[in-house]
């Protein structure tokens, strides 16, 4: 039987509703984690001339300081869009991933490989990522804000869209579906390789699931860093639609400009920022998913 499968007929629906429940609930679980990973991203950028002072020290300083200043709800800030985001990103994911790879082991008479499965994570992470990223730049918005933006969903939408157009609904999106990509074809091959070789030292059982999710959230995190960094920058850039500039400031112009940027001001190490939090954030994220999707399984 493939792994995250179930072994019944072509067009099963049940790896969609459980990647999409699962990855709601394992939002919920992890969001202020997020919120601390896009602060740190974005600080240290150069704008103009000048360096922007870093107003946090890393993940903990990061937490306690939006609290004491913001409220325990800015921590919560692009919640929503959040799991807009994983009702349509996680939905997709984990159902196209699970069921291309049923389909292309079972004309391959069984036989599963590291191969398959890489093929099949990339196009879900990447084709996944991209349908969904009009939530993401909402999300990303609205956790720079915080308690100052003070504006819910819909808001957040009519300001992009009034002032950079459908295009601002898609800024960043390149990164995104390269960094889902890359999440999903380290994260899943290796969750799947190491649930497989598990199985005879712990079962088919919750501790296995949680030992894999563990090396699945160290590679992926390893792997995915640098395009977040970059994702979340170019995400966080306003260009207004009518003036034809990027606001506050001229900051880069494509991805490949911004990564270069990065590079030549901040250093290689600038890739990493918010390294700590992502990885805090990937451990329980992927726990919790994990789990709850295979406790889908039983139960249905």
């Amino acid at each position: 039987m493939v792994a995250g499968g179930d072994g019944t007929g072509k067009r099963d629906w049940r790896p969609f509703v459980y990647g999409g429940l699962a990855s709601c609930v394992a939002e919920f679980g992890t969001f202020p984690i997020d919120t601390t990973k896009t602060r740190l991203q974005i600080q240290g950028q150069k704008l103009d001339q000048n360096h922007a002072t870093l107003k946090y020290r890393g993940m903990v300083d990061c937490l306690l300081k939006i609290g004491r200043t913001e409220g325990v709800a800015a921590l919560y800030s692009g919640i929503w869009p959040a799991v807009l985001r994983q009702a349509t990103y996680g939905t997709i994911k984990f159902g196209t991933y699970y069921s291309l790879k049923r389909i292309i082991v079972e004309h391959n008479n069984g036989k599963e490989s590291v191969t398959v499965n890489l093929c099949c994570a990339v196009i879900a992470g990447a084709v996944s990522s991209a349908i969904a990223n009009p939530t993401d730049v909402l999300k990303v918005r609205m956790q720079v804000q915080g308690s100052h933006g003070n504006v819910g969903l819909i808001d957040c939408f009519k300001d992009v869209y009034a002032h950079e157009g459908i295009s601002g609904l898609w800024r960043g999106v390149s990164p995104t579906a390269q960094r889902a990509a890359v999440i999903a074809a380290v994260e899943l091959p290796v969750y799947d390789f190491c649930k497989s070789h598990l199985i005879k030292t712990f079962g088919d059982n919750i501790a296995n699931h949680f030992v894999s999710s563990l090396f699945a959230s160290l590679g992926s995190a390893i792997a995915s860093t640098p395009i977040d960094v970059v994702r979340t920058r170019l995400m966080n850039q306003r260009k207004l639609k009518k003036t034809g500039g990027p606001f506050p400031a001229h900051i880069y112009t494509s991805t490949s400009d911004c990564f270069i940027q990065t590079f030549k001001n901040e250093g290689f190490w600038a890739f990493y920022k918010g390294f700590i939090p992502t990885l805090f954030r990937m451990g329980p994220w992927n726990i919790i998913f994990f789990i709850t999707y295979e406790q889908l399984k039983k139960l249905y």
